[in-house]
Parts: structure tokens; C-alpha cells; sequence
């Protein structure tokens, strides 16, 4: 993926300016910046659901629009939201997403769902239904390319441990991920991307230039 000199904009509001990187395979790039700095507006408009922004964004070395098709085939995202049907269960959630029941299975267990796979989603806490979520990225053969808003959120330490084994596993594999926390994240080669430097009143003359991440 590759970003050119993106400007994003929310409710008519100009949040940043002048970003551009490039990430490779097997390059992970954390966005931090302050409530409301446009984190989530950045990984929005990074998976085509956001298109208020100027610059380009490229797959492949083709830009959007003509490129979604494509990269939505590569992409695996989860939000805020955890994205997950209430009236299917875990276990039926997971084969939506072409799963069969080993693995998912197995993926439920990774996230501590193990007994609750056949429960209705409707009958989950909010935080069992993000896990249900988070379980798509234990899947065997999951997109190569992650993005996620805050994965870490409402995780015990030992879920935290897991996921973060998940994404370094991923990362050893060849794929790449983009991502937001509020929490510290130990992953081997991790760079970050700081909002705050590209905010318009804080612009300078000389930003916007490229990072090239791995």
C-alpha cells in the first residue's frame, strides 16, 4: 500500500495534511495521535469507506477507486465496531468468512471463547462480540493486509498477549498491517505515525515527506 500526500477531512474540518508512506509486506505501522486527531477517519479512508480526503491512495501500484475491488479481496478490517451478526453464533459468524468448524473452533479458543460457540452473538457481552471479532485473525489463510482500530481495547492480559503473537505471526508470514492503540505494542519492526505532525496549523513548509516502513 502506498499513501501520496493524504489530506483527510471530517464534518468540513481539514484533520491532517501532507501524510504519505509507503508500507511493504511484512511492515507494521501503528497511527497514534490524541482523541479526535483522525485516527479513525485515516483508517477509514485507508479501506475506501471514507472518501472526503485529496491525495491518492495506491494497491498494487493502482490508485482508488479502481483498485478497491482488489484490495478488498486482501484486506481484512475491524473497527470499532465489532461487525458481528447478534443473531448468528460465534461458530456461524467465523463460517461466513469461509471458515469450517475446526478452525474456527480453534480460533475461539485463542480468544477465550471456547464454550460459547453456539451461544447467539445477541446474548454476548460487547466484549465477547469484539473477541468474536478478533478471532478472524487466528483463521487460517486470513487477507494479508490488517487493518485495525484499536485490537487491544477491552482485552485481559492474556488476551493481549495473544493477539500480539497473532500479529507477529502474521508479520512472519509476509503480511502487513496498519493499525491503532492506546496501548504499548511489542512487535519486531514496528514504526509509527504520529497525527500530531501533520495537523494543518502545525504544518510546515517541508512535511508530507515519504516513509518507507520495513
Amino acid at each position: 500500500m502506498q499513501v501520496r500526500n493524504l489530506s483527510c477531512q471530517r464534518d468540513g474540518r481539514r484533520l491532517f495534511a501532507g501524510l504519505s508512506f509507503t508500507l511493504p509486506a511484512s511492515g507494521a505501522l501503528q497511527i497514534e495521535g490524541a482523541n479526535g486527531a483522525g485516527k479513525t477517519t485515516l483508517l477509514r479512508t485507508l479501506i475506501g469507506s471514507a472518501g472526503d480526503y485529496d491525495g491518492q491512495i495506491l494497491w498494487d501500484g493502482r490508485p482508488f477507486p479502481a483498485s478497491l475491488p482488489q484490495f478488498r479481496e486482501s484486506l481484512l478490517y475491524i473497527g470499532h465496531r465489532a461487525g458481528v451478526r447478534g443473531g448468528l453464533t460465534p461458530l456461524e459468524n467465523l463460517a461466513w468468512y469461509g471458515a469450517n468448524r475446526s478452525a474456527a473452533m480453534q480460533a475461539l479458543e485463542q480468544v477465550d471463547l471456547f464454550g460459547f460457540e453456539d451461544s447467539l452473538c445477541q446474548n454476548l457481552s460487547a466484549g465477547q462480540n469484539r473477541r468474536v471479532a478478533l478471532a478472524r485473525l487466528f483463521l487460517p489463510d486470513a487477507p494479508s493486509l490488517w487493518i485495525l482500530d484499536e485490537p487491544l481495547a477491552a482485552l485481559d492480559v492474556a488476551g493481549v498477549a495473544a493477539l500480539q503473537g497473532q500479529m507477529a505471526v502474521h508479520l512472519s508470514r509476509g503480511g502487513a498491517m496498519v493499525f491503532t492503540s492506546h496501548q504499548p505494542v511489542a512487535l519486531a519492526g514496528l514504526q509509527g505515525i504520529q497525527l500530531a505532525d501533520f495537523a494543518v496549523d502545525e504544518l510546515a513548509e517541508s512535511a508530507g515527506g515519504e516513509h518507507v516502513f520495513g
